[in-house]
């Protein structure tokens, strides 16, 4: 952390800690959920509705959110999602049906909007010229590990406590998080963004950018991928292998912990060589895990394919969050281009939750997995054709905006 100065490894740091800790807790009960919603009879299109719903909330709150932050600065929309998130979580406490779960989540969905990739924006903000895939790197395993950790303890948790106790440890995380944001995070006027004399530019140009849409495209299909796994394998490891929950813990963790695990020094690979190749290389591992999954004739073939899993994410994420934080440099626009990326995110998992969910409950569970392998393929294509002659913007269009002619401003 020498590369930064002493005031961003303080700002780091208080990220860090907080979206740790947050993630943790929403972790904790991630592989709880598909059962707890199969007990209480729902079919496999409502358990991809339960994780869905999330998804499509997140999503439609994401580019509101993301823009706000450009102009408003980060601290108050980070702190307002963790709190917002603590509250949510009792509310699971008093979920007796699908229903109501369904809306809950939605509800988290409007909490997370304001969280990832917001905390994303304001990490592109200090990050250094030249290291933005170590530190996005970095930074992303305090959500990696998070996710990670936070399974194993939920496991742990419902198989000799409760499920109600899982749900009160998720709220408890979740105003640390809010604790550390709050006392942590410098003031809002001194934030770079809120300081900076150049508005962000129109969302016009943001969304119709060549290398924007392959990293939306490739964002879309690894998350598809990663709303079956974390929709679907808890219910295959229940139903076909009769897996304990923490068991089916450890195999949604392991992915997540080694995805976590490479995200540092793949982050600095893709700061020295082609961000594309590390981008391409992992889709192309994560499309055969999808393959290992929907082939698994034991424990130990999930948890093969959940490692492969991991060491995709691994090489690929590093180098398409950095290829973003130079895209949300170059266009004044951190907040904006971090909230497409993870509208791709929350797209991807409500896509795949629902396409997995009907796959289940037309043809047999393990095809949801094959689907997710197209998606992969098709996402890897995407990138490859959208990125392949990647510039920014053309010369004449970065001639108007730097000169002012341009209209910047949203309608």
């Amino acid at each position: 952390m020498q590369i930064m100065q002493k005031s961003d490894k303080k700002i780091f740091s208080a990220l860090f800690l907080s979206i740790f800790t947050a993630v943790t807790g929403v972790g904790i009960v991630v592989p709880l959920l598909p059962v707890y919603a199969h007990d209480l009879g729902a079919s496999g299109l409502y358990i991809g509705l339960v994780f869905g719903a999330f998804s499509l909330s997140r999503t439609v709150f994401l580019p509101y959110f993301g823009r706000l932050s450009d102009t408003k600065g980060r601290k108050p929309l980070i702190s307002a999602g963790l709190i917002a998130y603590a509250i949510v979580s009792i509310a699971f406490l008093f979920s007796t049906s699908i229903d109501t779960l369904i809306i809950i989540r939605f509800l988290q969905g409007i909490a997370s909007a304001m969280i990832m990739p917001v905390s994303q924006a304001y990490v592109g903000d200090i990050t250094p010229k030249g290291k933005e895939g170590l530190i996005m790197g970095m930074f992303n395993m305090s959500m990696f590990f998070g996710l990670s950790l936070g399974p194993l303890i939920g496991g742990f948790i419902k198989d000799y406590f409760s499920l109600d106790t899982a749900f009160i440890c998720m709220g408890l995380l979740s105003f640390t998080a809010f604790l550390t944001s709050q006392i942590f995070l410098p003031p809002t006027r001194t934030e770079k963004t809120v300081s900076s004399p150049r508005p962000p530019i129109a969302w016009k140009h943001l969304i119709y950018d060549r290398v924007l849409i392959g990293l939306f495209m490739f964002r879309f299909a690894y998350t598809a991928s990663i709303g079956i796994i974390w929709s679907f394998l808890p219910v295959l490891s229940s139903l076909e292998f009769h897996l304990s929950s923490f068991s089916t813990g450890i195999l949604v963790t392991l992915g997540v912990f080694i995805s976590g695990l490479l995200h540092t020094p793949m982050g600095i690979a893709a700061d020295k060589f082609n961000k594309r190749v590390f981008v391409i290389t992992g889709g192309i591992i994560i499309c055969f895990s999808m393959v290992v999954f929907a082939r698994s004739g034991s424990f130990f073939h999930l948890l093969f394919a959940s490692i492969l899993f991991g060491v995709g994410g691994g090489f690929s994420m590093p180098a398409l969050m950095a290829l973003a934080v130079l895209k949300g440099k170059e266009t004044d626009s951190m907040g904006s281009v971090m909230a497409l990326i993870t509208t791709a995110h929350s797209s991807g998992m409500l896509a795949g939750s629902l396409a997995a969910g009907l796959i289940m409950d037309m043809f047999k569970l393990r095809q949801a997995f094959y689907m997710g392998a197209w998606i992969m393929v098709f996402g890897i294509i995407l990138f490859f054709l959208c990125t392949r002659y990647g510039k920014h913007f053309d010369k004449e269009e970065s001639a108007a905006l730097v000169s002012g002619h341009a209209a910047i401003h949203d309608p």
